[in-house]
């Protein structure tokens, strides 16, 4: 049976989120009370595991809204222990301790973890973490979370490329990002990233009325805390007529409220789905090719898009992909066609995109100094700006663990 002994939240924490810390760890556990009362609004409440079941939310009564998690020695089984659990009864979960093997780290994102902070603890760390949890169930509708919208041109382009390395690398710079895959019959975001969904984007929109922060996270698979993924399931058919324009109207502005960036990969065609993602996107990339072919798509997609969609042309941003500065169509026969001075151009670096893909790890982490991930680096500073913290906690995290 399991032992264990709770410790009441302590007066003046308020009537706020409940936080369940739990360890086999006296020390730890003491230590992690002692920092997450200092956080005022939250109340503290202490599990402290002897034997039996490694599952930390094991016969309790009342659920927390917040769990943080001192793993031990057992750390497989008490991450396996979560993950039998149903998503929706799994609250955010931060996790300290000593995990430095990629299995643990892929067992917390499985799991749902927001956050991994090692054993050696800073203050400031650990009230950060916490304050971003909060944040993130507590988002007020509406919020400012900006939507990124990529499309191919022409079949092939690189959409798909651009916005899984995109979003990890908003991710990876401290932003809480969603990478949303909008093509319901060949979306191919998950094999790029090798997770594999266990909820499908179609199911999340039919009972997106139901949901908030909590439970759109809850329902994503999650690359890192920081990057959650929302596709296909590759044994599902998905049609467009599956998906109400509506449900996805309240898909959109629930992600932007919980999430500091949306990044939506798009088919390449023009229905409802991709028109209202167009019509709300705050910026639209485009991809295409240097060929004649390319061109004419593009100029055909351009069209639509200002003329039929309404999309601003400060919105807009095309992106040459492989380019090559011996190819025919050069930059400039691109920029007057579709009447868009401002091109962002990547080069053609075949062999890293290609082991990148297959291997499932974004470019940034794959290929840090390859000419392709330096030209996405410049592109995510362009969109988000240079004052972005490079050195977010689980970016250091990340590199200890899979770069040694």
């Amino acid at each position: 049976m399991l032992k264990h002994s709770d410790s009441r939240a302590t007066p003046g924490t308020g009537h706020g989120p409940r936080l369940l810390i739990s360890s086999r760890d006296p020390r730890a556990l003491a230590r992690m009370q002692e920092i997450s009362q200092r956080l005022p609004g939250l109340q503290v409440v202490t599990r402290l595991v002897s034997n039996g079941h490694t599952d930390p939310l094991y016969g309790l009564e009342e659920m927390p809204d917040f769990l943080l998690l001192w793993v031990s020695h057992l750390w497989r089984e008490e991450l396996d222990a979560l993950l039998q659990r149903p998503v929706h009864e799994r609250p955010p979960l931060l996790i300290c301790g000593a995990l430095e093997e990629r299995e643990g780290m892929r067992m917390a994102m499985q799991a749902g973890a927001r956050d991994y902070l090692p054993d050696a603890v800073v203050e400031a760390e650990l009230l950060g973490a916490l304050q971003r949890m909060l944040r993130e169930s507590h988002v007020s509708p509406g919020g400012g979370g900006k939507l990124v919208a990529v499309m191919n041109a022409k079949g092939g382009s690189g959409a798909t490329m651009l916005a899984c390395n995109l979003a990890h690398q908003l991710s990876a710079s401290g932003a809480s990002t969603l990478l949303l895959d909008l093509d319901l019959q060949f979306g191919s975001v998950a094999h790029s990233l090798d997770i594999a969904p266990t909820h499908s984007h179609v199911e999340v929109m039919q009972q997106v009325d139901g949901l908030d922060s909590v439970a759109l996270r809850g329902f994503c698979s999650h690359f890192s805390p920081t990057l959650h993924v929302l596709g296909g399931r590759s044994s599902d058919l998905c049609l467009a007529q599956d998906v109400h324009l509506e449900h996805l109207e309240a898909l959109l502005q629930l992600a932007r409220s919980s999430y500091d960036w949306v990044v939506v990969d798009l088919p390449r065609q023009i229905d409802h789905l991709t028109g209202v993602t167009l019509e709300q996107a705050d910026h639209c990339y485009i991809l295409l090719q240097q060929s004649l072919s390319h061109l004419k798509d593009a100029s055909r997609l351009m069209q639509i898009l200002r003329n039929d969609l309404g999309v601003q042309g400060n919105r807009l941003h095309v992106v040459v992909n492989r380019y090559s500065k011996t190819a025919p169509i050069t930059l400039q026969d691109i920029g007057e066609a579709l009447r868009c001075p401002d091109l962002q151009k990547l080069p053609n670096d075949f062999a890293a995109v290609s082991e990148s893909q297959n291997s499932g790890i974004p470019l940034e982490l794959h290929a840090p100094r390859a000419p392709i991930t330096l030209a996405l680096r410049s592109l995510r500073q362009e969109l988000a700006g240079n004052d972005v913290d490079e050195e977010g906690l689980f970016k250091r995290t990340f590199s200890r663990l899979f770069r040694g």
